[in-house]
């Protein structure tokens, strides 16, 4: 089988970023975000990571000290939109010249900004600089409604356009032909994958389709972010919370208004149990329902890829935590090993866990609409016959 030209380019592409990770990730290591510094010690370390990790007002690819010993910073600004108490105001992140330490104030609309670990603070009328706390919390700003459009929210726009831009060519591909070509094809098998082993299963035959969908969109958007997240870019998008917080919502909308009578009637008030203990059995439906399932679809997702992203700057950062020991050539060896050994663990990773939230998504989906025919459930010699309900239990 051959490939289409414009496929091996693009896994070029996709090849060279992974091959550069180990590379890209060790300069800005070497050097404080802000100040431009040597990172030398642990804390330093810690808190750089803790800097990945979060969101960020800027695209920031990579820093260098050019030959005046100028810090010099390589990315592009990003547009903040923020509704303050005076009202909207907006500007360009590269007003704060980069610095997240609340030293640079901008003024907009009547109104102070400073910028402290990555989140917009308004300072108050005549304040001059920002007061902290024995905690080191600000005491003269507060946040406000913050609109802007950050690091994360531009991934996640590039992201959707690219999966507009992927999926309308092969839907346009099956209006003229049976058989995609070009990436067409890489995408067919993928599409078919999640219709027929996660959408079918899980919902039915006679229901797949309606939410087919949405399963399909969750699954590539976590997939091709979490594959980005492992390139130089930096992408953390499936790293915050806030994210897998709104599509574990998502979820919970979909399975909640979908929901049909035999389904509500188990949560509030569960046939075949003691009239007793249905209430207290109905609190818990309800938890499970609106809490449990909704967390854990939430918190699976953020917690895998942000402990991935942790491990893998620990491993790089061993070229400076023992460079002591083994030696600059041997700490820069020992780290590009096991950080690229774990770079390709982590590409497995990045699947597993868009087929784990869009297979629990289906799971939580098919149960609420599973249609439960009990009083016909037997074949034709007289033995019970599984419903899909019995068999999604089974599986839980």
């Amino acid at each position: 089988m051959r490939l289409a030209p414009n496929t091996l380019h693009f896994f070029g592409i996709i090849l060279f970023l992974f091959s550069t990770l180990s590379v890209s990730a060790q300069e800005p290591m070497a050097q404080n975000v802000n100040d431009g510094d040597r990172v030398n010690t642990n804390s330093e370390i810690d808190a750089y990571k803790n800097h990945h990790i979060k969101d960020a007002h800027d695209f920031h690819l990579y820093s260098y000290t050019n030959d005046a010993g100028e810090r010099k910073h390589v990315g592009f600004p990003l547009p903040v939109i923020i509704w303050s108490s005076n009202g909207l105001a907006t500007f360009m992140s590269s007003e704060f010249h980069h610095d997240t330490d609340g030293k640079v104030i901008v003024k907009q609309n009547g109104s102070s900004f400073v910028n402290l670990h990555d989140k917009i603070y308004e300072l108050e009328a005549g304040a001059t600089a920002v007061n902290f706390d024995a905690e080191h919390h600000p005491t003269n700003a507060a946040l406000p409604l913050d609109f802007s459009i950050t690091k994360s929210v531009f991934g996640i726009l590039m992201i959707g356009l690219l999966m507009i831009f992927w999926f309308s060519g092969l839907a346009r591909q099956y209006k003229k032909k049976q058989i995609p070509t070009g990436f067409g094809r890489i995408l067919e098998p993928l599409v078919i994958y999640v219709r027929d082993e996660i959408a079918k299963p899980n919902i039915g035959e006679k229901k797949y389709r309606k939410f087919t969908g949405y399963l399909m969109t969750v699954f590539f958007f976590i997939w091709i972010l979490n594959l980005f997240g492992l390139t130089p870019l930096g992408f953390n998008v499936t790293g915050q919370i806030a994210v897998t917080a709104a599509l574990a919502i998502f979820t919970l909308v979909i399975y909640t208004f979908s929901g049909n009578k035999d389904y509500w009637m188990h949560i509030l008030w569960m046939p075949g149990v003691p009239y007793v203990l249905r209430p207290i059995l109905a609190i818990i439906e309800l938890a499970g329902a609106f809490i449990i399932k909704p967390f854990s679809l939430l918190v699976r997702l953020f917690a895998n890829i942000t402990a991935g992203h942790i491990v893998v700057m620990s491993l790089i950062a061993i070229t400076i935590t023992l460079k002591n020991e083994l030696g600059a050539f041997g700490s820069t060896s020992l780290s590009f090993v096991l950080s690229l050994f774990l770079t390709l663990i982590e590409l497995l990773v990045a699947f597993l866990q868009a087929y784990i939230f869009t297979m629990l998504s289906a799971l939580f989906i098919g149960m609420a609409v599973a249609e439960h025919d009990h009083d016909h459930g037997h074949d034709d010699h007289g033995h019970e016959v599984a419903d899909a309900e019995d068999v999604r239990a089974d599986f839980i």
